[in-house]
């Protein structure tokens, strides 16, 4: 899905949201050069796979927390963990390397991939996402965005990070 299909997608639902445009925005720090309104509830998406290639997780935290991988693997139980190639990020979830958001679930027909969200974003009244596209910044609300993953048919846990 683009970023048009997405807008609908939430108008269809009647979902609040809110999309800003801005220059494209490959890292948190590239993002936080525009000064965007609500940039501190911007969040940040890992895409990581097991060693064997054989599992996918999408992590969702703060921009702020910083992941060790070797801990991240004992939350999850999980094989050892590296970030996925651009190759799994467009075979997936298909996006570019830079765009990685949550919405990119509903282009994984497989229903491969694992979503975890800190639970401490749970507490948030709205999330900073990309539209799977890192052109614009669309704000909602997680547990929106958790019932969007769900209705996809991927599954979501949640991590205290």
């Amino acid at each position: 899905m683009n970023q048009v299909e997405i807008i609908d997608m939430l108008n269809k639902l009647q979902m609040k949201y809110s999309v800003v445009e801005h220059p494209p925005a490959n890292t948190i720090d590239e993002i936080d050069s525009f000064r965007l309104p609500k940039a501190d509830l911007i969040v940040k998406n890992l895409f990581l796979r097991d060693d064997k290639k054989k599992n996918y997780y999408l992590l969702v935290i703060s921009k702020h927390k910083v992941i060790n991988l070797k801990d991240l693997r004992l939350l999850l139980g999980s094989r050892p963990l590296s970030f996925a190639s651009k190759n799994d990020l467009f075979r997936y979830l298909g996006l570019k390397k830079g765009s990685v958001t949550p919405l990119g679930i509903l282009n994984d027909m497989e229903r491969k991939v694992e979503v975890f969200i800190d639970e401490e974003l749970m507490r948030f009244h709205t999330i900073g996402i990309h539209p799977n596209e890192n052109t614009a910044t669309l704000w909602l609300s997680p547990q929106d965005l958790q019932s969007i993953i769900e209705k996809h048919g991927n599954t979501v846990r949640f991590l205290k990070v």
